[in-house]
């Protein structure tokens, strides 16, 4: 079953491996550590880091940004709509006289 939540597009997978030696605390974080943190399976973190997979739900992507210290925009890239389609207009119908 495939969640309605929005998904983010991994900007880069060098720049995911980068960050992960170190992070905003200058610490090193492991793939089982960020995928405890973010509540992944190590493997979708080792896919990701080997283009494998290249997309994580809103929340998860969020939650990996926040372990790495960095803006989620800088490791993610949002893919579903920035706002919600319009509504359309009510149709009239016309009725006869």
């Amino acid at each position: 079953m495939r969640s309605n939540e929005d998904s983010y597009l991994l900007v880069s997978r060098d720049l995911l491996v980068l960050l992960m030696e170190r992070t905003g605390d200058g610490s090193r974080v492991t793939v089982r550590e960020l995928a405890d943190e973010v509540g992944v399976h190590p493997s979708k973190i080792g896919h990701l880091r080997t283009g494998e997979q290249e997309t994580l739900p809103r929340t998860k992507a969020l939650a990996c940004a926040r372990r790495l210290g960095v803006d989620e925009l800088v490791l993610w890239k949002p893919t579903g709509r920035a706002v919600c389609a319009p509504l359309e207009e009510p149709h009239i119908q016309a009725v006869p006289a």
